[in-house]
């Protein structure tokens, strides 16, 4: 891709300290399955990590888990950065494009954006939705209105997921803007409320429904991002890096590369053509509705 710089974008590097289990409330977040705010990026098959903002959903039907709302403040670094100069120019490139491309569509309808802040951090940090780890992979905390993840996490989607090149990095990140863009639209606290009525396969098939609608406004952000000179920002492979990240991440190539089988019905994220056709249908219309949740 060929993004610009990342201007003066709230972009905290904790990378330079390590993150340990600690206060905050923590320890209260062991009842909590994930939320519906976190990728399957980074994930170890179909692997559901307790962790995560737990007022969002439960899959057991019925309750609502409620996970502390501690408020994390002004993350900042207390070490030396570990982020490489071409990951410390990226990331904040990625967002400050998401931020260009959004504010330009909510403001097409009448809307102001409000622009989610990032935090890159080493091995885990708190969140005011709980302590975060970096094998949750990069997530999105709706309370703080922060995207987190460890970089070291697009080494795995390279090595692990055969998911390779800027593009795919830039979707993995665009898909968490996208669950930032839920909540501001209420889609968030919607599907909560849907999920608080649901049994455990209807709760999963609702979240579904929610991470193909942020792969779909991933496609949306590539459609309108722009170059430096005004052109768009892709290149020619992009598309195809980032089909290839959404096709490794897929429910079912999880499930089957896990643990040989494949079950739908515990479906959290959708199939591998599901997330497929999602970042597709957004990067062909650039349209937002046409993202229908």
């Amino acid at each position: 891709m060929r993004l610009g710089g990342g201007g003066d974008k709230d972009f905290f590097d904790l990378t330079g300290r390590r993150g340990g289990f600690g206060g905050g409330g923590g320890g209260n977040m062991l009842g909590c399955l994930l939320p519906l705010v976190a990728s399957r990026f980074g994930m170890v098959g179909v692997l559901i990590l307790l962790l995560g903002y737990c007022a969002l959903q439960s899959f057991g039907g019925g309750g609502i888990l409620t996970g502390p709302e501690t408020q994390s403040g002004d993350p900042r670094s207390s070490g030396q950065s570990r982020l490489d100069p071409e990951t410390a120019r990226f990331l904040p490139a990625v967002l400050s494009s998401t931020d260009a491309v959004w504010t330009e569509l909510f403001r097409a309808n009448g809307r102001t954006y409000r622009e989610p802040q990032m935090v890159a951090y080493t091995s885990g940090t708190q969140t005011a939705c709980g302590f975060g780890q970096a094998a949750m992979g990069p997530f999105y905390c709706p309370t703080d209105s922060r995207i987190y993840l460890d970089p070291s996490f697009f080494k795995e989607l390279q090595t692990r997921f055969r998911a390779a090149g800027d593009f795919a990095q830039a979707y993995v990140i665009a898909h968490e803007v996208g669950h930032h863009v839920q909540n501001l639209d209420g889609t968030l606290e919607q599907a909560r409320s849907a999920q608080a009525r649901a049994g455990k396969a209807e709760g999963n098939a609702i979240q579904v429904k929610v991470e193909l609608q942020a792969d779909c406004y991933a496609g949306v952000w590539a459609a309108h991002a722009k170059a430096p000179d005004g052109t768009s920002a892709l290149e020619p492979g992009d598309v195809e890096e980032g089909m290839r990240a959404a096709e490794a991440i897929g429910d079912d190539t999880l499930q089957r590369r896990s643990q040989g089988t494949v079950v739908p019905e515990s479906f959290t994220h959708g199939t591998s053509a599901q997330r497929m056709a999602a970042l597709r249908r957004g990067l062909e219309t650039g349209d937002p509705a046409a993202c229908k949740f």
